[in-house]
C-alpha cells in the first residue's frame, strides 16, 4: 500500500529537482553584465523568460508537499524523519532557486536602465555643446551706444553662467560613465570618450570667457569715454553760469571783482580746450569699438562741445573790455561818495545823540519830575530847528551824484533815511513836549474829575443803605462805606495841594484858567465834606445794625446745637433693650426728652422777639421751628411704642408669674399628697386629682397666651432679652410637662387598678367602673364637660390667630405711618408723593376694621378681654394719627412746598396750633374713659339688646331698641 505514494513523492521531487537545476543553469549563462548593449538586452530578455516560469516551479513544489503529506499518513515514524529531510533539502533548494531568479533579473534590469539614462543624458549634453558652439562662433557685432553694449555685456555673461553651471552636470555624468564602465567594460563609456566629453566643454567654456573679458573691455572704455564727456559737459555749465552771474552782477558788485572774476573764467577757458582734446584722442579707440551709426553721433558730440567753448571764449573777452571802461568812470564818483557818506553819518549820530536824550529819563514819578522833562523836550526843539540848514547842503550833494553812470541809490537811500530819521526826530520831540504838557494840564484837573465821578457812586451807596436789613448786606454795606471814606480824605489832600500850587497852575494854564480853577476846587472841597458827614453817620447806624444781628446769632445758635442734641438723644432710643427694667428706663428718659422739648420751646418763643422784621432772621426761625415740629412728631411716635412695649412686657410678666404660681403651688399640693395616707385620705386625693387633671386644658390655653405675649416681647426686645424670654417660656412649658406627668403617675399610685393612658393627644384614666378621658389642646375629653372645653378651646385658638393677625397687620401699618411722618418734602413733588403715601393708608381702614370686628365678635375668656382692651387702643391711636396727617397736608401745602411757603405768623392761630398739639393726649385717654364706659354693662347683663347695640361691641351702625327684651 505505500510503495505507490513512496514512488509519487519520489517521482515529483526528481522532477522539482531537474527543473531547478535547469533554472539554475540558465540563470548563471544570463548572469553578465559585460558586453555591448545588445548583449545585455538579451539577457535581460533571457530572464524575463525566467521569471516568468517561477509559477510552474511553484506549481511542482506545491506537488512534492501533497505527495509528501499523503506518504506521511501512510509510514511509520523512522520512514517519516528520513521524508521529511528530503522535504527540507527540497524547500531550501527552491528557495535558494527563487530568490537567485530575482536577484539575477533585478541586477540586469538596473544595469540597463541605468545604461539609459546615461545615454539620454549624454545626447542632452552635446546638444547643449552644439548649442553654445553655434552661438558662440559668430565675431562680436558693433553696437550703437554704452546701453546696447552693456545689454550685450549683460547677455554674454548670461551664456557664461550657464556655461559654469553645466560643470555640475559635466562632472555627474563622468561619474556615471566611470560606474557603467567598471559594470559592463563596454568602450562607449571607456576613459577615451570622458576625455573627449571633457576637452569639448573646456573649448567652450574658454570660448565664453574670451567673449566676455573683451566684451567688458569695450564697455569698460565707453563708459569711462561717457564720463569723461559728462564730467566736461557739467564743467562747461559751471563755466558758462559763473559767466553769466559775472555779467549780471557787474552792476551790483565793484568792477575790479568783476574783472578778477572774468580773468579766472578766461584762465579755466584755456585748460577746457586741453581737456578737450584729450576727449577727441580718447574717443579715436571707442569709436573703433561703435557702430558706424554710433560713431557719427559721438564725432557731433565732440563738435557741438568744441563749439560750446569757443562761444564762451568770445564772450568772456568781451566782457573782459567792458568791465575796463567802467573801472575809469567809478574814480571821480567814489571821492565825492564818500564825502557825502561822511557828512550823513556824522548828521545821523547827531540826531542819535539828540533821540538819546529824549528817551534816557526816568518815567516821570511827580509833578516837579513832569515839568522838568517838559522843559527838557522844549530845548531839544531848537536844537532841531538849528539843523535844518545842514539838511539842505545834504540834498545839493545828493543832485550832484547822479550825473555819474554808477548806482546812487545806496547813497540816496542814506540821505534820504537821514532826512526822515531827522524829520521823525522832530515830529517825536513836538510830540513828546505837548503830551507832557497835556498831561500836567490833566494831572492838575484830574482830583476834580475823579470827585465828580465819585459824586454819584457815594450818594447812591447813602440812598441804598437808608432801609438795609440783612446781615449779610449789612456787613457789604459797612465795607463799601469805609472804602468811600477813604477815598474822601484822599480827596481832601489833593485838593489842599491844588490850593497851595497857585503860582505853578498860573504858569501852566494861565492867569485866567489858574482862578477859574482854584473858585471850582474852592466849591469841591465844601461838597466833600458834607458827603463825608453824611458817610459817618450811615456808617455809624450800620454798626449798629451789625451789633442786634450778633446778638440774634448768639442766641439763635445755642438753639440750634441744642435741637441737634435733642435730636441726638432721640435717635440714640432707637435700640432695642434687653428686659423690662431698661424698656421703662427708656421712657423716663424720653419722657425727660419731652420735657426738654417743652423748655426748648419757650425759648424759641423768647427768641423770636428779636427776629423784628429781618426776613433772614425769619427764614432761619421757620426752618428752626420745621426741624421742631418733625422731631416733636418723631418723638411722640417713639414714645408710644415703648409705651406700648412696656404694656406687652408687663402683661407677659403677669400670665408668667400667674401660671408659674399654680405650677408651683399645685407641685406642692401633690407633694403634700405623696406624703398623706388612709383610705378616706385617698378618695380625696383622687377626686382632687382628677380636678387638677379637668384644669390642664385651661392651662394649656393660657400657656399659648403667655407665649403669645412673649412672641410680642420678643420683636421688642433685644437678642439677649429674646433668648431670655426664649429661655423662660421653655422652662414654663418643661415645668407644666412634668407636673402633668406627676398628676398621672401620682394617680396611678394611690389606684394600683387604674391605668392612665397618655399617647400625647389623649390622657385616659380607667378603672373599675370609670374611665376618664382629659383633653389638651384639640384631644377628645370624655368627662362631664368635654362638649363643653372643646368648644371653648377652638374658640380661643381662633381668638389668638385673630389677635396675632390684627396685630402683625396693624404693626405693619403703623411703621409705614411712622416712616411717612418722620419726612421731610423739600419739594413739591416730594408732597404729592406723601399725600399718596397717607391715601393708600387711608384705603385700607377698612380692611383692619373688618378685622377688628371678627376679634370683639368672638366671647371673650379669662386673660384675654386686657389683650383685645390693649389692641382696640392701639387701633383708636392709630386711626387718630393717620387722620391728623392727612389734615395736615392741606391743598395750599400741595401747592406750595413747606421748604418754599411762607409760613404766616402773628395772631392766634399758632398758639390754638400749639394747645392743641398740647391737649392731644388728654383727648386720647378721655377717648379711652369713654370706650371703658361703654364696656360697664357686660359687668352686669350677659345677654340684653343693649349689649347687642353697645357702640363699644361693633363699629357698625345698629338698630337702637329701649324697652324689655324680645325674647
Amino acid at each position: 500500500m505505500t510503495q505507490q505514494p513512496q514512488d509519487e513523492f519520489d517521482t515529483s521531487v526528481e522532477n522539482a529537482e531537474a527543473w531547478m537545476k535547469a533554472i539554475q543553469e540558465r540563470l548563471r549563462i544570463n548572469d553578465n553584465t559585460e558586453g555591448p548593449r545588445s548583449a545585455l538586452e538579451a539577457r535581460l530578455r533571457e530572464t524575463e523568460k525566467i521569471c516568468a516560469l517561477e509559477p510552474e516551479g511553484r506549481l511542482k513544489m506545491d506537488l512534492v508537499l501533497m505527495k509528501a503529506d499523503a506518504l506521511l499518513r501512510c509510514i511509520s515514524e523512522e520512514e517519516k524523519h528520513e521524508i521529511l529531510s528530503k522535504l527540507k533539502d527540497i524547500k531550501a533548494m527552491w528557495e535558494e532557486t527563487a530568490i537567485y531568479i530575482t536577484h539575477c533579473h533585478s541586477r540586469i534590469e538596473w544595469v540597463w536602465l541605468h545604461w539609459s539614462e546615461y545615454l539620454k543624458a549624454q545626447d542632452e549634453f552635446y546638444a547643449w555643446i552644439h548649442n553654445m558652439k553655434v552661438t558662440l562662433e559668430p565675431d562680436i557685432e558693433l553696437q550703437l551706444g554704452l546701453k546696447e553694449k552693456q545689454w550685450q555685456l549683460s547677455h554674454s555673461q548670461v551664456l557664461l553662467n550657464d556655461v559654469l553651471n553645466q560643470s555640475v552636470l559635466l562632472e555627474r555624468l563622468l561619474e556615471e560613465a566611470a560606474s557603467l564602465f567598471n559594470r559592463i567594460g563596454d568602450p562607449s563609456v571607456d576613459e577615451d570618450v570622458q576625455k573627449k566629453m571633457k576637452v569639448e566643454y573646456e573649448e567652450i567654456k574658454a570660448e565664453a570667457q574670451c567673449r566676455v573679458k573683451l566684451l567688458e573691455k569695450i564697455t569698460k572704455e565707453h563708459e569711462q569715454y561717457k564720463t569723461n564727456v559728462d564730467q566736461f559737459q557739467s564743467w562747461l555749465n559751471g563755466v558758462t553760469e559763473r559767466l553769466n552771474c559775472c555779467v549780471g552782477e557787474t552792476t551790483k558788485s565793484p568792477a575790479d571783482n568783476g574783472l578778477k572774476t572774468l580773468q579766472n573764467i578766461a584762465k579755466d577757458v584755456k585748460r577746457g580746450e586741453k581737456k578737450l582734446k584729450c576727449l577727441e584722442v580718447e574717443s579715436t579707440g571707442v569709436i573703433q569699438n561703435t557702430s558706424p551709426l554710433g560713431a557719427g553721433k559721438m564725432k557731433d558730440e565732440l563738435e557741438e562741445l568744441r563749439k560750446a567753448l569757443e562761444k564762451l571764449k568770445l564772450i568772456c573777452g568781451e566782457e573782459e573790455e567792458r568791465m575796463h571802461k567802467i573801472l575809469k568812470s567809478e574814480s571821480a564818483y567814489q571821492s565825492q561818495a564818500r564825502q557825502l557818506e561822511a557828512e550823513v553819518r556824522e548828521f545821523r549820530k547827531m540826531l542819535q545823540r539828540l533821540e538819546d536824550d529824549l528817551e534816557s529819563g526816568e518815567k516821570p514819578k511827580s509833578e516837579e519830575d513832569l515839568v522838568a522833562l517838559w522843559r527838557k523836550y522844549i530845548a531839544t526843539r531848537a536844537a532841531l530847528a538849528a539843523e535844518e540848514s545842514k539838511v539842505d547842503r545834504l540834498k545839493a550833494q545828493l543832485k550832484e551824484l547822479f550825473r555819474f553812470s554808477q548806482n546812487v541809490q545806496p547813497l540816496s537811500d542814506g540821505v534820504v533815511t537821514a532826512i526822515r530819521e531827522y524829520q521823525r526826530v522832530k515830529g517825536k520831540t513836538f510830540k513828546m513836549s505837548t503830551g507832557t504838557e497835556t498831561e500836567l494840564r490833566q494831572s492838575f484837573q484830574n482830583p476834580l474829575r475823579e470827585f465828580q465821578l465819585w459824586k454819584p457812586s457815594a450818594q447812591r451807596l447813602l440812598d441804598s443803605t437808608a432801609n438795609v436789613a440783612e446781615p449779610s448786606l449789612t456787613h457789604a454795606f459797612l465795607l463799601q462805606i469805609e472804602a468811600c471814606l477813604a477815598q474822601s480824605s484822599q480827596f481832601k489832600e489833593q485838593l489842599m495841594m491844588l490850593q497851595l500850587k497857585k503860582d505853578l497852575l498860573s504858569s501852566i494854564f494861565g492867569e485866567e484858567r489858574a482862578k477859574s480853577l482854584l473858585v471850582e476846587v474852592t466849591d469841591t472841597a465844601k461838597e466833600r465834606e458834607i458827603l463825608h458827614k453824611s458817610l459817618l453817620q450811615r456808617k455809624s447806624r450800620l454798626q449798629n445794625l451789625v451789633t442786634q444781628h450778633k446778638d440774634f446769632d448768639a442766641g439763635f445758635v445755642p438753639l440750634q446745637k441744642k435741637l441737634s442734641a435733642i435730636r441726638a438723644k432721640v435717635d440714640l432710643e432707637n435700640e432695642p433693650q434687653p428686659d423690662l427694667l431698661g424698656k421703662e428706663t427708656r421712657l423716663q428718659r424720653l419722657q425727660m426728652i419731652q420735657e426738654e422739648l417743652a423748655e426748648f420751646i419757650v425759648q424759641m418763643e423768647e427768641l423770636e422777639n428779636l427776629v423784628q422784621s429781618n426776613p433772614t432772621h425769619r427764614h432761619k426761625m421757620n426752618q428752626l421751628s420745621s426741624d421742631y415740629q418733625t422731631l416733636k412728631r418723631s418723638l411722640e411716635i417713639i414714645l408710644a411704642r415703648t409705651e406700648k412695649h412696656v404694656r406687652e412686657h408687663w402683661a407677659f410678666n403677669n400670665k408668667l408669674s400667674d401660671l408659674q404660681r399654680w405650677i408651683t403651688m399645685t407641685e406642692q399640693k401633690l407633694e403634700s399628697y405623696q406624703d398623706a395616707s388612709g383610705e378616706r385620705n385617698t378618695e380625696s386625693r383622687v377626686a382632687d386629682l382628677e380636678g387638677l387633671l379637668a384644669e390642664f386644658p385651661g392651662k394649656e390655653i393660657q400657656l399659648h397666651l403667655v407665649g403669645a405675649h412673649g412672641q410680642l416681647v420678643i420683636e421688642s426686645s433685644s437678642p439677649e432679652g429674646a433668648a431670655h424670654v426664649h429661655t423662660e417660656m421653655n422652662q414654663l412649658t418643661e415645668s407644666l410637662r412634668s407636673l402633668k406627668k406627676m398628676t398621672i403617675s401620682l394617680l396611678s399610685s394611690i389606684q394600683p387598678n387604674t391605668t392612665v393612658v397618655d399617647t400625647g393627644k389623649n390622657i385616659t384614666v380607667m378603672g373599675k367602673t370609670l374611665m376618664t378621658g382629659l383633653a389638651f389642646g384639640s384631644s377628645e375629653v370624655t368627662l362631664k364637660h368635654s362638649q363643653v372645653n372643646v368648644s371653648i378651646e377652638e374658640e380661643n385658638s381662633h381668638l389668638l390667630k385673630l389677635m396675632k393677625d390684627f396685630e402683625q397687620w396693624l404693626h405693619v401699618e403703623n411703621d409705614k405711618l411712622s416712616k411717612i411722618l418722620v419726612m421731610k418734602p423739600s419739594s413739591f413733588e416730594e408732597v404729592k408723593a406723601i399725600h399718596s403715601k397717607l391715601k393708600e393708608l387711608q384705603s385700607r381702614v377698612p380692611e383692619g376694621q373688618c378685622l377688628f370686628e371678627d376679634l370683639r365678635s368672638l366671647q371673650t375668656v379669662d386673660g384675654t378681654s386686657e389683650d383685645v382692651e390693649d389692641l382696640r387702643y392701639q387701633w383708636m391711636l392709630y386711626k387718630s394719627k393717620l387722620k391728623d396727617s392727612s389734615s395736615s397736608l392741606t391743598p395750599r401745602s400741595l401747592e406750595e412746598p413747606d421748604g418754599f411757603r411762607k409760613r404766616r405768623h402773628g395772631g392766634m392761630c399758632p398758639f390754638l396750633h400749639r394747645v392743641c398739639w398740647a391737649a392731644l393726649p388728654l383727648q386720647i385717654l378721655l377717648l379711652f374713659l369713654l370706650l371703658l364706659a361703654f364696656l360697664l354693662p357686660l359687668v352686669e347683663e350677659t345677654h340684653s339688646c343693649k349689649l347687642a347695640n353697645n357702640f363699644a361691641r361693633s363699629f357698625n351702625l345698629m338698630l337702637r331698641y329701649e324697652g324689655p327684651p324680645p325674647t
